[in-house]
């Protein structure tokens, strides 16, 4: 079967058997993967010590081919998932830390998402693999990892799906194809959601999308999607005394930008988030197949053949977001 492979620092097209099926889990026939930007800083980071041990691709949408699970799961089932789950017993776990579970880092799909086949395993199946809505186009259904990340974010801001968040208001700074889902995200808490970015045209898709950016504003919540220092000013700029600044990327000089006199006598509360954890699979996979989130014509079709010029694609901003047709 076909695969993707770093190889000597590009994407290449190479010949794997098929993954066989030696215990419980399932064998999934991939449909499509949707490149994301976290793969993009692997190929960039990447050497010769590191490149063995890269796995690209994780936005997955599949039909299950072979199945041996006590799930629900049957053979013929279309599913998008996730790549990593948690052990739900260690510290991390205990903390709701579960991107940092040293399980959920060493777990992932085998060989890697761009590929004709992968398997997973039974705790793929029971924490991060969902049935999707066949009304959704395939490319849509892959939004369910990179959406989920968005949520945790969002539930790491404070905000509950639970609760009224009418009365909050939060900018996403940088609009590209997970700084739009963020802001899809933030809308479907009910948080009033605005968005900033330097490009004229991410600024014109977010208004389209009925985003906007209010410059006589102060808000409660400020996103960094940009791999930019240069946003943490825009940040400062725009959140309210006391807000809160929820750091979504990382950036090349990574010890610039940040005030620390500002946010100490401002109380402003600096918070990460990286990785989704089952709870946030799960919501994704509901917002999808309820269409509560809409992420309909976000996506540029390329065929595996043509994986290295997706990559060259999106480096070069040509693109919004990159599906890979499988």
């Amino acid at each position: 079967m076909k695969s993707a492979k770093l190889i000597d620092g590009k994407v290449q097209i190479i010949n794997l058997e098929k993954p066989i099926l030696d215990e419980k889990g399932a064998i999934i026939k991939v449909l499509g993967c949707g490149l994301c930007g976290s793969d993009l800083v692997k190929i960039i980071h990447s050497n010769k010590q590191t490149e063995k041990n890269i796995v690209l691709g994780h936005e997955v949408v599949g039909v299950i081919d072979e199945i041996n699970s006590i799930s629900d799961f049957k053979k013929g089932d279309v599913v998008a998932l996730g790549h990593h789950y948690p052990c739900f017993n260690c510290e991390y776990c205990k903390n709701q830390s579960y991107s940092m579970c040293r399980t959920f880092k060493h777990s992932n799909i085998f060989p890697s998402g761009f590929s004709e086949y992968i398997k997973v395993d039974e705790n793929h199946l029971k924490y991060t693999v969902y049935k999707m809505n066949d009304e959704l186009k395939n490319d849509e259904k892959a939004f369910l990892e990179p959406l989920s990340c968005c949520i945790r974010a969002v539930r790491r801001a404070g905000f509950d799906i639970k609760n009224d968040n009418s009365d909050f208001s939060a900018l996403t700074i940088g609009l590209g194809s997970i700084g739009l889902l963020m802001l899809k995200a933030l809308r479907a808490f009910k948080v009033q959601a605005f968005g900033f970015d330097i490009s004229p045209d991410r600024m014109k898709k977010a208004i389209d999308d009925g985003f906007s950016l209010d410059e006589n504003k102060k808000y409660d919540a400020v996103f960094l999607t940009a791999g930019n220092s240069k946003a943490i000013e825009t940040a400062l700029k725009y959140v309210i005394d006391g807000g809160k600044i929820i750091v979504f990327s990382s950036v090349e000089d990574d010890l610039k930008g940040f005030s620390n006199n500002e946010i100490y006598y401002r109380e402003l509360s600096i918070i990460s988030s990286y990785s989704p954890s089952p709870y946030d699979i799960e919501l994704s996979a509901k917002f999808l197949n309820e269409k509560i989130v809409n992420v309909k014509g976000l996506s540029s079709h390329y065929t595996l053949d043509n994986l290295a010029k997706a990559v060259d694609d999106s480096f070069n901003n040509k693109i919004f977001k990159a599906y890979i047709e499988v």
